[in-house]
């Protein structure tokens, strides 16, 4: 099926649009910095004596900036999580840009490690250089302390070098350890070894107040290239063509007679003449601009998410639901999400550092303070989590009365934080696919409507869950069985539209219990047709834009990535969304 166009640019276009204009700038950025030193009169003698090593050290310099500046801001969940609910983003294109955050946080960091490697190079370069091209008569320019020192002391000796040095190892441990195959392996290497930035950037703000490079001054005094008749400074000194249309000629008469000029220096029979030696300065540190801003926002809003988050919650109930399910109500004082929205979850008993993201099963509401959250139990942390909130952790099933409150373990919520499943009210018709405990941002959304659904734009929602076994759709066939009887006692069956995928089979075919009979007739066996399943949606829904959401394995979020980037005769436009913690 042939590419929509105006799908593509929907769904996909914008990010790749994005990224080549953020590839361009990037290029661009250090072009223009590179042709500063290259070509800048005040920086000729820092030029003659480093090279080439000197403009691509500040030119990947200045990219460095940009983006150590730009990464932390998708990392900052509160200003997203405001900016998507409030009015200031109207748009729902623009919003949902913000969904890229994370993608943009991952091109920064790729950009970083990139030019760092560039940086790092150019820079051994320039320690090699300061010392062999070492000169008595700038020694306020120079790095080394004399000709032939040994440039391993310029990176071991001093701030600058010994600071850069220790940045590469924290560089290179935080982009090891977030490659994918040690996320999904041990994601506390990778939570650990993130949490080095802070380290990353207190190292950067000593790297760059060491002055290693310098500037002239005096330009007018001494312009690059000239002649002092009371000493010359340097001899057989070369011009380049650069520089000789920059300065006009300082000397009206010609050069005295009685004394050598050489050939270099003369043009049109004239010579630029210097009254004074060249004095040279320290930048002040431009990095301390780019980042002192954003890291600062960061760290507001950090201590805010510590304030706000410092309180532990009230656990009111624990049930364990079959294939290693956990659910988890509590309730917690001025605390309000809106439903697609997630938590992270920290319990100091499990670890005094770690915490996870979660994704809100139940929202409070007017009536009902009530939040919780439905998680896996894989991996070290939720195997923890799970022993310390069951008394009996071998029993299927365990509600626990608030009384008993004292036996659970300090919980703290960080949250709520925004993602791409609050846009599915938002459309007229939306599709939801789940795979597995996927299901959860489509729990909270379905209990919302169970409360009341004709206060949003929603008017049909198509809902596909594949699971398994057949255990897992206990998780919430209570909440579904309960919404199609309120949308049937009010006249709205087809609102929802439900699909259960049962993709593996040990002869059980139904879900057991006189109470799921609504559910029993939409379970299917096998995997979804989906290219049958999206020209059947279009065909019900001619020319409408349709929101795609998902959130489950990577081979369904491909398959139907590619759907809603397809064209179909019936002229209906499919936004496709997905589920990314940041």
């Amino acid at each position: 099926m042939a590419p929509s166009w105006r799908s593509w640019l929907a769904n996909e276009g914008s990010k790749h649009l994005f990224l080549v204009f953020w590839l361009s700038l990037n290029v661009w950025f250090f072009w223009k910095t590179f042709l500063l030193y290259y070509q800048g009169p005040q920086y000729y003698y820092l030029h003659q004596m480093l090279g080439l090593g000197l403009c691509v050290s500040r030119a990947s310099a200045s990219v460095l900036n940009l983006n150590c500046c730009l990464v932390l801001l998708p990392m900052c969940r509160v200003l997203l999580a405001f900016l998507r609910g409030s009015q200031k983003v109207a748009s729902k294109k623009t919003r949902r840009l913000l969904d890229k955050s994370k993608t943009f946080h991952v091109t920064c960091g790729v950009t970083i490690c990139v030019f760092s490697v560039l940086h790092v190079a150019a820079h051994l370069v320039n320690a090699l250089n300061f010392s062999e091209n070492f000169n008595e008569d700038f020694l306020a320019l120079n790095a080394a302390n004399y000709r032939g020192e040994d440039p391993r002391k310029l990176l071991f000796a001093t701030v600058p070098g010994l600071t850069g040095v220790i940045m590469v190892l924290v560089l290179f441990l935080m982009c090891t350890a977030s490659t994918y195959a040690i996320r999904v392996s041990n994601y506390d290497i990778f939570w650990y070894t993130h949490n080095l930035f802070f380290v990353f950037y207190m190292l950067l703000m000593l790297h760059v107040s060491g002055g290693v490079l310098k500037y002239q001054m005096n330009l007018e005094e001494h312009p690059p290239g000239c002649f002092n008749p009371n000493k010359t400074l340097r001899e057989n000194m070369t011009v380049p063509k650069a520089f000789e249309e920059t300065f006009p000629d300082y000397a009206t008469e010609p050069f005295p007679e009685d004394l050598s000029v050489p050939e270099p220096f003369v043009q049109n029979n004239f010579m630029r003449i210097c009254s004074e030696e060249p004095k040279f300065q320290s930048h002040f540190p431009e990095t301390w601009f780019w980042i002192s801003g954003p890291l600062c926002l960061y760290c507001v809003e950090r201590l805010y998410r510590y304030i706000r988050s410092n309180k532990p919650v009230t656990i009111t109930s624990v049930i364990s639901h079959p294939s290693n399910v956990l659910e988890v109500r509590m309730v917690k004082d001025d605390f309000k999400a809106r439903p697609g929205q997630y938590v992270i979850l920290h319990c100091p008993r499990v670890s005094a550092l770690e915490s996870h993201p979660f994704t809100l099963t139940m929202c409070p509401t007017d009536t009902k303070a009530t939040f919780g959250v439905h998680l896996k139990v894989v991996g070290d942390w939720t195997e923890r989590f799970r022993d310390l909130l069951l008394l009996h952790s071998n029993q299927d099933t365990e509600i626990l009365p608030i009384f008993q409150q004292r036996r659970y373990p300090k919980l703290y919520v960080d949250g709520p934080f925004g993602s791409p499943f609050e846009e599915s009210l938002n459309y007229e018709i939306s599709l939801c696919v789940a795979g597995g405990i996927g299901v959860t941002p489509f729990a909270s959304i379905l209990n919302t409507l169970l409360d009341g659904w004709k206060c949003y734009k929603l008017r049909r929602l198509y809902f596909i869950w594949v699971c398994r076994d057949i255990e897992s759709f206990r998780w919430f066939a209570d909440l579904l069985c309960m919404l199609h009887n309120k949308l049937w006692q009010e006249n709205r069956p087809d609102y929802i539209n439900i699909q259960l995928y049962l993709s593996q089979t040990d002869g059980i075919q139904k879900i057991i219990g006189e109470k799921y009979q609504a559910l029993n007739s939409r379970l299917l066996i096998g995997r979804p047709r989906w290219k049958l399943l999206f020209d059947e949606i279009g065909k019900c829904n001619r020319r409408k834009t349709i929101g795609v959401f998902c959130c489950g394995p990577n081979t369904i979020s491909k398959i139907l990535h590619k759907l809603s980037n397809s064209s179909n005769p019936y002229g209906t436009r499919f936004e496709y969304n997905k589920e990314s913690f940041s």
